[in-house]
């Protein structure tokens, strides 16, 4: 695995801890601690070459799939900078929106994984 791919897993990692840990004033913190916990965990198995493709295929499948299970009735955007939750459409465009992301780089994990050599 080159430099890179590594340095992206850890960063991915603690970016993933750090969507945890901003979690906790969310109104359904059980839910999403444990979704961006995972995904740090399988960003540190990737970055120590620990991490089967298909174990990182599976997890983007199951990312897109609750990205697509969270998507609001009505898109009303983002809006990040708010502060609290200024509707529920809003907070599941959010959620929505950082489960696409982690499927995407869970996608990547799994491409790279795929015969790689470990360096």
């Amino acid at each position: 695995m080159n430099q890179f791919c590594k340095a992206f897993a850890f960063l991915m990692a603690a970016l993933f801890l750090w969507a945890a840990y901003v979690q906790l004033n969310d109104p359904d913190p059980g839910t999403w601690i444990p979704i961006y916990g995972v995904a740090a965990a399988g960003s540190l198995l990737f970055a120590f070459g620990k991490l089967k493709s298909w174990v990182a295929l599976l997890l983007a499948i199951a990312f897109v799939v609750g990205a697509f299970l969270y998507w609001p009735e009505s898109f009303e955007g983002v809006r990040f900078g708010e502060k609290g939750m200024a509707s529920m459409n809003i907070e599941r465009g959010r959620e929505s929106l950082g489960l696409a992301i982690t499927a995407l780089v869970f996608f990547f994990y799994s491409w790279r994984a795929t015969g790689r050599r470990i360096s």
